[in-house]
């Protein structure tokens, strides 16, 4: 692949290799009070399916169509980004942020099985490229959620196969991405099987699945479906943690130098009575994943809330609490003990990969910002290896199951009109950028 494909011309190529290799990999300098350390990394995040539209040939498209469905509403156009990328890119820099988040598609770059899209990755390539331009830090998601249909019809990550072809499927990207990407993740919250069951919210949910699947089933003209979102764990646990091996294995193995690691969905779990199942949670929801983490590079930490385990699941809201719109406690907190829980476990960097609040009362978001990143610089004081702070999200974009209701985005989007406006929190989370501290 000629390393100018992407729109770069040479000094631009060269300045592009200079942040691959600034020392992303290595601990930033100490930072003096209220500041965060030289080279900390400050961005926003998406993810292909919530942002791009009409990912036609995912698992998930399939499942938003089906009667019955566990979709408020289809994603269709979602925010337009496959097509708007570069202005969105050119505003999430002009907001003073130093590092984009987002993940490449699976089910566009391998559309059916073993048939690359040349096509497709040089999108991606382009995406790299306008980071680059822009002075982003691009930090890819290989896998965000969603698969190809034809692997959702072999059963997904409940078949053995799904390694070798996800190992594949790394190994291709990799070599024609990877002269430009600064950070890497193999998998996006792939404990999130493991993790859903013990939330209140989702135990009710999604109607019928049994229903829905057999209906997907016969929509790709199967015997079988399956999705990451919805899976048994068991079936899958052991498949997702083989495939973040040989993925990040793969990856290593194509052009360019990065760092690579998982992100894990983490919650400030906190033991309620003298039977908490607490211990027991941390077990079997990160146990695995932090494992795996500590042969990785890094740790992406994702957190929005505590949880209150009990001596069966964990707890609902106490009345009265402040809640998100996704009925989340408010608890900012969460983050500084996630962080901390992962590099105990882990031992090796962290980056906050997601953080975030879901809400159309901006102020709130703001307020939520200001004291979660307060809790990652008492991190930093207490010398945890915390490397970068990524908001989820940058758009407000479709949210699986909820649709578009859920507000989470630093900027909001006319869905009508696909009109992006900026809204305050994104210039209080820029401006902190900025000056890389609090104040």
């Amino acid at each position: 692949m000629h390393p100018f494909s992407a729109g770069l011309n040479r000094r631009q190529f060269l300045a592009a290799g200079s942040i691959a290799a600034s020392g992303l990999a290595t601990k930033p300098a100490a930072a003096a009070p209220g500041t965060f350390p030289k080279g900390f990394l400050w961005g926003a995040a998406t993810a292909a399916h919530q942002v791009e539209g009409n990912n036609i040939n995912s698992d998930v498209w399939v499942l938003e169509h089906v009667k019955p469905t566990m979709y408020a509403e289809p994603s269709g156009d979602a925010c337009d980004h496959y097509h708007r990328y570069r202005d969105d890119i050119r505003l999430l820099a002009g907001l003073g942020f130093n590092t984009y988040r987002f993940s490449i598609e699976w089910a566009r770059i391998e559309p059916e099985k073993g048939l690359f899209s040349n096509a497709e990755l040089e999108h991606y390539r382009r995406m790299l490229g306008t980071c680059r331009e822009n002075n982003l830090t691009p930090m890819v998601t290989f896998y965000h959620f969603t698969m190809p249909r034809w692997l959702a019809a072999m059963g997904g990550w409940e078949n053995a196969a799904t390694v070798d072809l996800f190992a594949r499927y790394c190994e291709r990207s990799a070599k024609h991405l990877g002269d430009l990407i600064a950070i890497a993740s193999t998998l996006n919250e792939p404990n999130i099987p493991a993790l859903l069951p013990w939330i209140p919210q989702f135990r009710s949910s999604g109607g019928d699945q049994a229903e829905i699947f057999k209906a997907a089933a016969r929509a790709v003209g199967s015997d079988k479906f399956a999705s990451l979102l919805f899976g048994p764990t068991e079936k899958s646990a052991g498949n997702l943690i083989a495939a973040h091996h040989r993925g990040l294995a793969a990856m290593k193995s194509g052009p360019g130098k990065y760092p690579v690691g998982v992100n894990l969905a983490m919650s400030d779990d906190q033991a309620a009575g003298p039977d908490s199942r607490r211990d027991e949670k941390r077990r079997t929801v990160y146990g695995p994943w932090l494992a795996a983490a500590a042969k990785s590079d890094y740790i992406g930490v994702q957190t929005y809330t505590r949880a209150r385990v009990g001596n069966e699941l964990d707890l609902p809201p106490e009345p009265g609490i402040d809640l998100t719109d996704m009925g989340y406690e408010f608890w900012p907190e969460a983050l500084e003990q996630t962080i901390r829980y992962a590099h105990e476990q882990a031992k090796v960097p962290v980056y906050v990969t997601e953080n975030g609040i879901a809400t159309e009362n901006d102020s709130r978001r703001i307020e939520y910002i200001r004291r979660a990143l307060a809790g990652v610089q008492n991190c930093l004081r207490d010398s945890i290896d915390v490397r970068g702070y990524v908001h989820w999200s940058m758009l407000d974009n479709f949210e699986w199951i909820f649709g578009y209701r859920p507000k989470f985005g630093l900027i909001a989007v006319n869905r009508e009109t696909q009109e992006r406006t900026v809204k305050p929190s994104a210039r209080y989370l820029g401006e902190i950028a900025r000056r890389n501290g609090l104040s």
